[in-house]
């Protein structure tokens, strides 16, 4: 029993490494909803400026653009701004919960989304691929990082249960925004802008988990974990079986 545990251990450890790395690649069959194929819509609001609070911090936010955004998630970063010395933290900035970054449209294509790889910054949304047909097949004008902002707190457990893969919906209002050090961060008010200062700043009103991706490796994950841990408890419980001369 001792040997065969400890085999087990093995095994599930492996299984779950790999499971973990691939868990977020982008399945074949991943459905895209019809409502991706729109653009997002925006337009212009005259609303005043407020003032919100979220732990013991005062913010000011500046509404410019309504804005409705159907996108599905290929990379994102939850921000935590109670620990740490990176940027969120030391401007106390608790109004950013996370930023994702989004496609739609054209650039919705699993068959392209395959050959990329994504991954967010502090700010930033980057990505790249070594084929030349995928970069010249993805729409880059359809692809946005956003700055999600939010008090509320079913929203902000909703940003947080987000996955790479979700299809979603976001209404809100693109926003400037005054933290508690001074610090402000305005907006993009365009699709087609890039580098510093392009990245959407949304007010968060609603949010929806429209689609989840379900993926082999995601379930061979959640069994490799479970396998792992029962088949570390049966080999500390097993009688140890030294080997014979």
């Amino acid at each position: 029993m001792y040997k065969y545990s400890s085999y087990a251990v093995v095994i599930s450890f492996l299984l779950l490494v790999v499971s973990f790395t691939k868990r977020n690649d982008f399945t074949s069959d991943l459905q895209v909803l019809t409502q991706l194929s729109q653009e997002p819509l925006q337009r212009q609001v005259e609303l005043p400026d407020f003032s919100t609070t979220y732990n013991e911090e005062n913010f000011t936010v500046i509404p410019k653009y309504e804005y409705e955004l159907y996108g599905l998630v290929v990379s994102y970063r939850v921000h935590d701004a109670e620990y740490g010395q990176m940027i969120h933290a030391l401007s106390k900035d608790h109004l950013n919960i996370a930023d994702y970054c989004v496609v739609w449209g054209e650039s919705a294509d699993v068959s392209i989304l395959k050959e990329f790889d994504f991954f967010n910054g502090q700010f930033t949304c980057n990505y790249s691929t070594r084929s030349d047909r995928a970069w010249q097949s993805f729409n880059h004008d359809q692809l946005s990082n956003n700055h999600l902002l939010a008090t509320n707190d079913d929203i902000r457990d909703t940003i947080a249960d987000i996955k790479i893969g979700d299809q979603i919906k976001i209404k809100g209002w693109l926003s400037h925004y005054i933290g508690p050090s001074g610090y402000e961060r305005g907006t993009s008010i365009i699709r087609t802008d890039t580098g510093n200062g392009a990245c959407e700043t949304i007010y968060v009103n609603d949010i929806e988990i429209l689609s989840s991706m379900d993926s082999i490796w995601r379930t061979l994950m959640a069994f490799s974990f479970g396998a792992l841990l029962i088949s570390l408890f049966l080999y500390y419980k097993a009688p140890f079986q030294p080997h014979s001369n």
